[in-house]
C-alpha cells in the first residue's frame, strides 16, 4: 500500500514505525508485526521495521516513523513509500542452524549481515545470532566470511600516507586509557592514525566515551578525512560513519546481552581496521584475573589475530599485557581523561602505570612502521612524549574535532572511602570495579566514576584514602556505595 511518510518528533531507541488502526486493519497487520518499506524510486531497495498501531497520531494515508527510521533510511517528510507485510527472512533459518551447531556458508553469513543492516531481523533475532555464535563459535572460514560481510555492509576510506597505523585493545580493564596517548605520540612521530572506536560495551568507558566528553566524535567520512589530513589522526566514534554498519548494530545488542562472542570480537576489530585502510595494526590483549581472558586464551586469540592478519595482508603485532588490576587512577570518561592529560602534559605527572604502558605500545608501533629501530621504540616514544610534541598533537586533534580540554567537571556528589587500619592491597576485581563505576553513572554521566588511589601491593596506613566515588545524583551515589559495601571489589589484609 502506498503511504506518505510522516516524521514524528519521537525517538524509540530502535527503528519503529506507526500505522493508523484502520490502515492496519485493511492490510491485515497486527501490533509489533514487521513491515517492509520501499522507496518508490526502487533504487534504494527495501528495508523492514517493527510497526505500532495508533488511533489519531497518524492519518489513514500516513506512515509515522521514529527518528531512528528517518536517520537509518534517509526518509523525508511526505515522501511516498510502498508499505507491505514483511516476509519472514530466510536468514532466520540460518541462525537457527548455527544455534544447532551447524557451520554457516559464506552466502548464508552474507544474507544474515544484509538482513541485519536492512533491519529485516528484529533485535531479538539479532540477539539470537549473537548468542548462537557465542555458544557454538565460528571457525576460521566463517570468521573470514563474517569480516568480509561486515566490511561490505558499509563504506570504506583510504589515505595517501602509506604508514597508516592503528591499535586496538580487546578491553575489559578499567581505566587503561592508552589510546589517546598512543595516537598522539605516533601521530606526532609522523604516522597517520585514523582511530575509530566503539563506545563501552561492558566497561565504564570506551575511547569514544572519553573523547566524546570534550570533543565531537561523530563525523561523516568526508569530515573524518579532512581532520586526518590536517592533523595526521583522529579519535572518532565509528557509529556514525556508516563504515561497518552491521558491526555497529550487533555491538548495541551485545551491550544489552553483556556478552562479547570471540568470532564477533575478531570480526569487529579486523573489519574496522580494514575499513579505514590500516596497513599496520597493534593488538593489545590484557590477560589475568578479572580480565576478559586468561593467559592460555590470550595466546589462542593472538594466533587467531595473526592468522586473520596474514589472510588480509595486514602487518600485525599482538602484545599480551598483564590485566590483573585497573590501569591508571581514573575510571569513567572525565576521570580517565584527566589521567590522559596528566601523562601527555610534560608539566604534570600522570599515573606511572598508564604512562609506561602507553610508551610500550607506542614504541611497538614506531618499530613496526620503521619510525624507530628495533628495540628503540620505547625510547623514541618517550622522547616524543617528554618534548611536549605528543601533548601539542593531542590538543590539535581535539581542536580539529571541535573540542576543548577546558571546563572538565567531576560529578556533583562524591564519597571518599578510607582504610580503617594498616593494610596491604592484595586484590582489585576488574569486573566489580567496572560494575561499581557503571552504577555510579558511567558512561552516560561522563562526570561520574571512580578515582582509585591504590594499586596491587600498596601498603596503606590507617585513614589512607582508598577510593573516591563520583556521581551526578544522590541515588546513584547511594546505590554505588551499597554495591561497594556488599561486593567488596578491593581486597586487603
Amino acid at each position: 500500500m502506498e503511504l506518505k511518510v510522516r516524521l514524528l518528533n519521537w525517538s524509540a531507541g530502535i527503528p519503529v514505525a506507526m500505522l493508523n488502526l484502520k490502515t492496519a486493519e485493511k492490510m491485515g497487520i497486527h501490533k509489533n508485526d514487521r513491515v517492509s518499506i520501499e522507496k518508490l524510486s526502487k533504487r534504494d531497495g527495501e528495508f523492514s521495521t517493527i510497526v505500532d498501531l495508533v488511533g489519531k497520531i497518524v492519518k489513514e494515508d500516513e506512515l509515522g516513523i521514529s527518528s531512528e527510521v528517518k536517520d537509518l533510511f534517509n526518509l523525508r517528510n511526505k515522501q511516498k513509500v510502498d508499505v507491505n507485510i514483511a516476509k519472514i527472512p530466510r536468514s532466520l533459518n540460518f541462525i537457527k542452524n548455527k544455534l544447532n551447531g551447524k557451520k554457516l556458508s559464506k552466502d548464508q553469513i552474507n544474507e544474515i549481515i544484509f538482513d541485519i543492516v536492512n533491519n529485516s531481523l528484529s533485535e531479538a533475532e539479532v540477539a539470537l545470532f549473537i548468542s548462537a555464535t557465542y555458544s557454538k563459535g565460528m571457525d576460521f572460514k566463517e570468521t573470514v566470511s563474517l569480516i568480509k560481510a561486515i566490511i561490505n555492509s558499509g563504506k570504506k576510506i583510504s589515505f595517501k600516507n602509506k604508514l597508516v597505523a592503528d591499535k586496538h585493545c580487546i578491553g575489559g580493564i578499567p581505566g587503561n586509557r592508552t589510546t589517546p596517548i598512543v595516537v598522539s605520540i605516533c601521530a606526532a612521530g609522523g604516522l597517520t592514525m585514523p582511530k575509530t572506536s566503539s563506545k563501552a560495551i561492558t566497561s565504564a568507558a570506551g575511547t569514544a566515551d572519553v573523547i566524546g566528553a570534550i570533543a565531537q566524535i561523530d563525523f561523516s567520512i568526508k569530515e573524518l578525512r579532512r581532520i586526518v589530513e590536517k592533523t595526521g589522526a583522529c579519535m572518532a566514534w565509528g557509529g556514525t560513519l556508516g563504515m561497518v554498519t552491521a558491526d555497529d548494530k550487533m555491538i548495541q545488542i551485545e551491550k544489552m546481552l553483556k556478552i562479547d562472542p570471540k568470532s564477533q570480537l575478531l570480526a569487529s576489530i579486523m573489519s574496522k581496521k580494514i575499513a579505514v585502510g590500516s596497513k599496520y595494526l597493534l593488538i593489545d590483549i590484557p590477560y589475568g584475573n578479572g580480565a576478559k581472558v586468561d593467559l592460555a586464551k590470550a595466546r589462542v586469540l593472538k594466533k587467531d589475530f595473526e592468522k586473520l592478519a596474514k589472510y588480509f595482508k595486514i602487518k600485525l603485532r599482538v602484545v599480551l599485557t598483564k590485566g590483573d588490576e585497573p590501569v591508571g587512577n581514573g575510571i569513567g570518561p572525565i576521570l580517565e581523561l584527566i589521567d590522559v592529560i596528566k601523562v601527555l602534559n610534560p608539566s604534570e605527572k600522570g599515573p606511572e602505570d598508564l604512562e609506561k604502558k602507553s610508551l610500550y605500545l607506542s614504541g611497538q608501533i614506531l618499530e613496526m612502521t620503521g619510525k624507530a629501530k628495533a628495540g628503540k621504540g620505547f625510547e623514541k616514544a618517550k622522547e616524543i612524549l617528554d618534548s611536549g610534541m605528543a601533548f601539542a598533537k593531542f590538543l590539535e586533534i581535539i581542536k580539529a574535532q571541535k573540542g576543548s580540554i577546558k571546563n572538565m567537571r567531576l560529578g556533583k556528589f562524591k564519597k571518599e572511602i578510607f582504610v580503617k587500619s594498616p593494610s596491604k592491597i592484595i586484590g582489585i576485581d576488574n569486573l566489580k570495579i567496572n560494575s561499581l563505576a557503571r552504577l555510579a553513572g558511567c558512561p552516560v554521566d561522563n562526570s561520574s566514576g571512580l578515582y582509585l588511589h591504590v594499586h596491587l601491593g600498596d601498603k596503606l596506613r590507617k585513614k589512607d584514602k582508598l577510593l573516591t566515588i563520583y556521581a551526578e545524583s544522590k541515588p546513584r551515589l547511594k546505590e554505588a556505595m551499597r554495591y561497594y559495601l556488599k561486593e567488596k571489589p578491593i581486597k586487603f589484609k
